[in-house]
């Protein structure tokens, strides 16, 4: 039979596409589960495994199944290709010298044989060893050859054995992220605030659409297979990683606590397990039955006497692949998720007692790190959120699900409380933050205020806000709001594919729109950088839709758009991947990171206030207008007072005692500030009227004029009273 010319050069540039993702295995061809595509069919199958292996021509079969069919029969054999038509023939089991299939007995069914298929292999194209994740499907029509009646219908995945689900993947993807959340503390401790938000920024981000690749994988919609094996690369940021004890573990809980763990992983080697996949041509009623029986498996877990083929879907689907049984995923996911959360607290703890250890030990300045190893219990407080934050999109997922999934009483309660706890921890910050920031609108006309000027709040709750300018300090709430519509659809809409990709699609819609418009992000750049992210997301999300089957398209369609789902989201990848890598490595490496980024527009580098005693006049200066009071900071003064502190709910005077002068935060900044000087005294400027300082307290003397911000030089000193006495605070918070 010849191969249709368009499949061959389809194929054929996938290869080519595909070569540096392959490894020098032998070419193979492999089934391991069988189903049934007719209503009533007259053989199952509990075990299939077929291998056909082109270099000796030869299938070898290992079949367990159940027969009532009788007497002689004739197979008609369709292989399917990415949608084409590869092999349409007709074969006689009697030619081939198959045993127990000329003549069919009824009864229990076990063939373990080798046999040679001499040039019937050569139908298959070559491409088909090549391209990885191989969307292929075998099916085979049994009739009888007395009375040309339809007797069974099977079919079968096929497999070329490559594909690009590889662990390396996962660990590679894995310790970029991560070096991107450690690069931002380092520089943040070495003292270059606007460059660790920026890289903080970006590797939280590039953590998102990992995530958001994952879940894509988590939904029931039967996907191609190499989309499946694409966001199986990205089951690590769910908590969904296989490790030997820690199953034992799960598997233990759920017993003790009155739950029936599945074996589906155990029992392979007797039974099949079908990982869901797009049918390529079944009719409709077959469907419907099989979908329903295939539901009420997926719902109770439970084996029917019919049929012994279990099939997995949807979060089952990803646990299966990563090794897990489906009664541990929730288990797992959630120890893990602690796991790192005490491990977080852990390092922070003991990089605190090396460095307090380093400095007495005179191997670095008194002074170096000194910020983090006065405050170092806040920042374990704002880790630990951050954590949390970045782990909501696990949880909330696993946590629904769980209400549905039910695997014991117990986990059902804990599954409640985390998810409960989770989102009010989440949702009294973000409370939290808002009312601060309305709080520094009303008192100095810019949310930057207070959100920037208080160090307890900073460290505590600047995980929300750090990333979005501060007139948009309220985004983190459609962020959460995002996940949990998010979370929703896919732990609860697990047996309706269609309703998933449809409500995917409109969220990822709304988020996009959402984050064009509204531009929430600190500067251009990383604006750029996240409503990329935001339209691959929704890209994703169409051709999900078209995965769904709700257009009823050719079978090829959502073949090819599988393959093209693939190709986009590994280019994508690796383009955030390098990006995030580079600003890493410059952060920790360059003496100087601060002069790759321009000054935040917001003037938060003003506000913030540094811990370490500096002494210069120009920070006396900057206290001085912030109206911090005169008197001298002591050492014996607890830095984050609670009394003292805006986040604790001090908010209706000005502290008594002050705080730290302000530091430099931005040495480059001098010479890298765009546009008109920002003097007092710039007439350009025009605010609304404040009350004016008093200035006879100052122990500086009527002679000195306002300070500079941190993106200025020194401003006039003549007339400033006279041109403009508003409140400085007003500058590049929008208000302007």
């Amino acid at each position: 039979m010849k191969v249709p010319s368009s499949f061959s050069s389809f194929v054929s540039l996938l290869a080519v596409l595909s070569l540096p993702l392959l490894s020098a295995a032998e070419d193979v061809i492999v089934s391991n589960s069988l189903n049934s595509c007719q209503k009533g069919s007259k053989f199952t199958a509990s075990l299939f495994q077929v291998a056909y292996t082109p270099g000796n021509g030869s299938i070898g079969l290992n079949i367990k199944g159940v027969s009532t069919i009788v007497g002689n029969v004739v197979a008609h054999v369709e292989a399917f290709a990415y949608g084409f038509t590869i092999v349409n023939l007709t074969v006689n089991p009697c030619d081939m010298d198959l045993p127990g299939f000329c003549p069919m007995r009824s009864g229990d069914l076990t063939i373990l044989t080798n046999f040679d298929v001499g040039d019937l292999g050569d139908q298959v194209p070559g491409a088909a060893y090549l391209v990885p994740d191989l969307d292929g499907l075998v099916r085979a029509t049994i009739i009888s050859s007395d009375t040309n009646e339809v007797l069974a219908c099977l079919e079968a995945s096929l497999s070329n054995t490559k594909s690009v689900y590889h662990a390396a993947v996962g660990w590679a993807t894995a310790i970029i992220a991560g070096l991107g959340l450690v690069a931002a503390g380092i520089t943040s401790g070495l003292g270059h605030p606007n460059t660790a938000a920026h890289v903080a920024a970006n590797a939280v981000s590039l953590f998102g659409f990992f995530q958001a690749q994952a879940v894509i994988g988590m939904t029931s919609v039967a996907m191609p297979p190499i989309v499946q094996s694409w966001t199986q690369n990205f089951q690590w940021s769910m908590g969904i990683i296989r490790v030997g004890f820690l199953q034992s573990i799960a598997t233990w809980y759920q017993r003790a606590t009155g739950g029936t763990p599945t074996t589906y992983l155990s029992t392979l080697s007797h039974y099949s397990v079908q990982v869901q996949k797009r049918a390529l041509t079944r009719s409709l009623d077959s469907m419907v039955d099989y979908a329903t029986q295939g539901l009420r498996n997926y719902v109770k877990r439970a084996e029917t006497a019919a049929d012994n083929v279990k099939v997995v879907r949807g979060i089952d689907r990803v646990g299966f692949r990563a090794g897990i049984e489906q009664t541990n995923i929730f288990m797992t996911g959630l120890i893990f998720f602690i796991f790192i959360l005490f491990l977080a607290a852990i390092l922070v703890a003991l990089t605190k007692v090396i460095l307090d250890g380093c400095a007495r030990a005179g191997w670095m300045k008194q002074d170096r790190f000194s910020e983090f190893r006065n405050g170092w219990k806040i920042v374990i407080k704002g880790i630990l959120f951050r954590l949390v934050l970045l782990g909501f999109v696990q949880m909330s997922i696993l946590c629904l699900w769980q209400l549905v999934e039910r695997d014991s009483a117990a986990e059902v309660v804990l599954a409640l409380v985390v998810f409960l706890s989770m989102a009010g921890a989440l949702g009294w910050a973000s409370w939290k933050v808002v009312s601060l920031a309305k709080k520094s609108v009303e008192m100095h006309k810019n949310p930057a205020y207070i959100l920037y000027s208080d160090p307890e709040c900073l460290n505590k709750w600047g995980f929300l806000y750090v990333q979005y300018r501060a007139t948009s300090y309220y985004f983190v709430i459609p962020l959460l709001g995002y996940i949990l519509v998010k979370a929703i659809f896919i732990a609860f809409a697990q047996a309706s594919p269609i309703a998933q990709a449809i409500g995917l699609l409109v969220v990822e819609a709304v988020a996009l729109i959402a984050v064009s418009i509204l531009k929430p992000y600190m500067d251009k750049k990383t604006n750029i950088f996240n409503i990329s992210i935001a339209a691959v997301n929704f890209f994703n999300t169409i051709l999900l839709l078209f995965f769904s089957d709700v257009f009823g398209t050719p079978r090829m369609v959502p073949s090819i758009m599988g393959v093209i789902f693939a190709l986009v989201n590994v280019i994508f990848a690796i383009v955030l991947l390098i990006l995030v890598l580079i600003a890493s490595i410059y952060a920790i490496v360059s003496k100087n990171p601060e002069v790759r980024y321009q000054p935040m527009r917001d003037d938060r580098g003003s506000f913030i206030k540094s811990q370490t005693a500096l002494t210069t006049e120009l920070d006396a200066l900057g206290a001085t207008a912030r109206g911090d009071g005169q008197e001298t900071y002591t050492n014996d003064k607890k830095i984050y007072d609670e009394t003292d502190s805006f986040s604790s709910g001090s908010l209706k005077q000005q502290p008594a005692v002050s705080q730290q002068p302000m530091s430099q935060m931005y040495p480059s900044e001098d010479t890298g500030r765009r546009g008109p000087q920002q003097g007092y005294n710039n007439p350009s400027y025009t605010y609304a009227p404040q009350q004016q300082y008093d200035r006879s307290t100052s122990s500086l003397g009527d002679n000195y004029g306002p300070p500079r911000s941190a993106h200025s030089g020194h401003p006039q000193q003549g007339g400033y009273r006279s041109q403009n006495n508003s409140s400085p605070w007003q500058r590049g918070a929008g208000y302007d």
